[in-house]
């Protein structure tokens, strides 16, 4: 018999309406209900791509016996970290000071009746290991103390809250200097894998605001060391393993040094942004491999993870309940699909030892896809070897889950990558353009902007910060690759009301309303949205009205000491210092000869460069406050700036 989740739009919460577990969705129902019954509440968070997600659900949510100590004993409450990421943030922050450590999904969090926190957790075992009690020897512990020991349990749960919510922001103002750049690449060098590229150990991820603010500070000061790390780093997450040579895409992150075994989750917003930054690599080098990955990675999305010019949130690492089921390949498998499709058999040898297909396996026993040199992987037959693997999938397997929901803020990442590859190859331009307008229609309505919801469906839960500070970045990149001054006017408004919603004397919020939480400098599973919506400020300062630059000014200025003093911490907002010191370049021209030199803008050396519609003669260079530059023919323009870039 199905719970409560049955009439939710969320995909992951749907996955759990057949559980025996009395499941509520977050809201006054399951909140009156524990205080009728004086029951505390189980609140689990998590997401449909979330390998551990799956586990306990398996372990403990599908099995009866420990449903039915929920049930008798507490209200169950599921919540998609996705669709509800304020209630997420809130609880992530409980965990954090509840435990000493961060927390990560699936969250499991116990409450009072009042919504008061009395216990964190993460993944449960559903038998005592990793030093833990058993799921549901703990329910029993929870449940006997809220019985016996209630009064105690919510002295210490209006601790942490009462610490939550008198917090003050320490603020230590330090000076904003160009001493950040050298800073960074010095600390981006001492946690830097020379071996295998990428930074810190494992799990590795992407981390692609610290990868392109390298590509940047080699095209502002010529380091080459800042080159090398991005390059290398590149090149070792292509290999395969983190990117999906079969199919195309990334996975969410690797859980070994060299990018080989990943959690097999793809999630819409890695690889959004992972091809902006291969296009950045292929702009900052030249090399053709690099537009090309980013060109497979955003053709993946297009054919499996999008419906109507929208794209989906996530696509699953399990599959029937096997986490990488879909991906891998036996060595016999692997070379009765090279034979299948005609490649000859004195060749299956020599292919097999190229893509890393064995008999022992990479992967319990199975193989992931895998060459040593993807920039030259001039391995004979291996499109047709490819394509005989991508075939086995299709014929033979089920693709994993797709959680299918919109949401505004990781499309609005894709359709900011579609535009930028869209400078150089036109069919992606015409996808971007689409793909706005649909997004625009379906999410901002009456000029209310929402955050989730399914194709289709009638949105109902409200944008967060993240929202509007991607959305207007995506408009603003509209903007460059057209010149159609209606996408400036809505980045405009929306900047606006994000102003006017989020922002208070430097300070930014994430969220308000049921869960007012502040908005981190910090980049976490993807870039910060307040260094989001700063360098969307720091644009319509350029190009629409310099007021726009005191939030930016005031925003740095309030966390400059924690930015300067570990700027590896934050890189998008070190990134922001950065184009802050040193300024915008804007290329003012008629829209006729911008548009005719497109392709050529992102090229440029010095990367804050951006383009306004104008009526002068020729191409006049500015800054922020005044223009220095005029030049007849867009050569000479080229010229002039890549002398200018130190």
């Amino acid at each position: 018999m199905a719970n409560r989740l049955i009439n939710e739009y969320s995909p992951y919460l749907q996955q759990h309406a057949l559980n025996p577990v009395d499941w509520y969705p977050w809201g006054e129902e399951a909140f009156q209900k524990a205080q009728k019954e004086n029951k505390p509440i189980f609140l689990s968070i998590g997401y449909s791509a979330c390998h551990w997600c799956h586990v306990m659900e398996r372990e403990s949510f599908e099995n009866e016996t420990t449903a039915g100590i929920l049930n008798r004993n507490f209200v169950s409450i599921k919540v998609d970290r996705e669709e509800r990421p304020d209630i997420d943030k809130h609880f992530q922050e409980v965990y954090q000071l509840m435990n000493g450590r961060p927390g990560g999904w699936p969250a499991s969090i116990f409450l009072s009746q009042d919504l008061k926190p009395i216990y964190a957790a993460t993944y449960i075992p559903d038998e005592p290991r990793y030093g833990m009690m058993s799921f549901g020897s703990l329910l029993e512990v929870i449940a006997e103390k809220y019985r016996t020991d209630k009064k105690l349990l919510i002295e210490k749960a209006d601790e942490i809250l009462g610490f939550i919510n008198s917090r003050k922001e320490k603020i230590q103002a330090t000076r904003l200097d160009e001493s950040i750049i050298t800073r960074f690449i010095d600390q981006a060098r001492q946690l830097f894998d020379h071996r295998n590229g990428g930074f810190n150990k494992a799990p590795k991820f992407p981390q692609t605001s610290l990868l392109k603010l390298l590509l940047d500070l080699h095209r502002i000061t010529g380091d080459k060391e800042a080159l090398q790390m991005a390059t290398h780093s590149l090149v070792s997450m292509a290999k395969g393993g983190l990117r999906d040579l079969v199919d195309g895409g990334f996975c969410r992150y690797s859980t070994d040094d060299k990018w080989l075994v990943p959690h097999f989750e793809k999630m819409t917003y890695d690889n959004a942004l992972i091809s902006e930054l291969y296009l950045k690599a292929f702009h900052t080098t030249g090399e053709d491999f690099y537009k090309s990955v980013a060109f497979e990675t955003l053709d993946f999305i297009l054919e499996k993870m999008c419906e109507k010019e929208l794209f989906y949130s996530a696509s699953d690492a399990d599959t029937e309940g096997e986490e990488g089921k879909y991906f891998v390949y036996s060595y016999e498998k692997a070379l009765k699909s090279f034979a299948k499709a005609g490649i000859p058999e004195k060749a299956h040898q020599t292919l097999a030892k190229a893509l890393h297909i064995t008999q022992e396996g990479n992967f319990e026993g199975k193989n992931i896809i895998r060459v040593d040199d993807p920039v030259q992987a001039d391995i004979p037959y291996y499109d047709e070897a490819i394509a005989a693997l991508k075939k086995r999938r299709e014929e033979k397997r089920l693709y994993p889950f797709i959680d299918k929901k919109i949401l505004v803020s990781w499309n609005a990442m894709m359709i900011k990558s579609l535009f930028q590859a869209g400078r150089i190859e036109p069919r992606y331009l015409e996808q971007a353009k689409i793909s706005l307008g649909a997004l625009l229609e379906s999410m901002y309505i009456h000029s209310q902007l929402f955050h989730s919801t399914l194709i289709g469906k009638e949105p109902k839960i409200h944008a967060f910060l993240e929202d509007y500070a991607y959305l207007a970045d995506a408009l603003i990149e509209a903007y460059r690759s057209t010149l159609d001054e209606t996408y400036l006017i809505t980045a405009t408004r929306l900047a606006n009301n994000a102003i006017e919603r989020y922002y208070n004397n430097g300070l930014w919020k994430f969220s308000r309303g049921e869960f007012e939480t502040s908005a981190d400098i910090y980049d976490s599973s993807y870039p910060s949205a307040m260094a989001v919506m700063l360098n969307v400020l720091h644009s319509l300062s350029s190009l629409v009205d310099t007021v726009y630059k005191k939030f930016v000014f005031k925003t740095l200025e309030i966390h400059s000491y924690d930015i300067m003093r570990q700027p590896i911490s934050s890189p998008l907002m070190s990134a922001t210092v950065i184009r802050y010191l040193k300024d915008d370049v804007i290329i003012k021209a008629t829209e006729e000869k911008l548009l005719q030199n497109t392709s050529d803008i992102d090229a440029v050396t010095y990367p804050f460069t951006y383009v306004k519609n104008d009526t002068n003669d020729g191409f006049m260079i500015c800054n922020s406050s005044s223009c220095f530059g005029h030049e007849k023919a867009f050569d000479h323009v080229l010229e002039y700036l890549n002398r200018r870039k130190r």
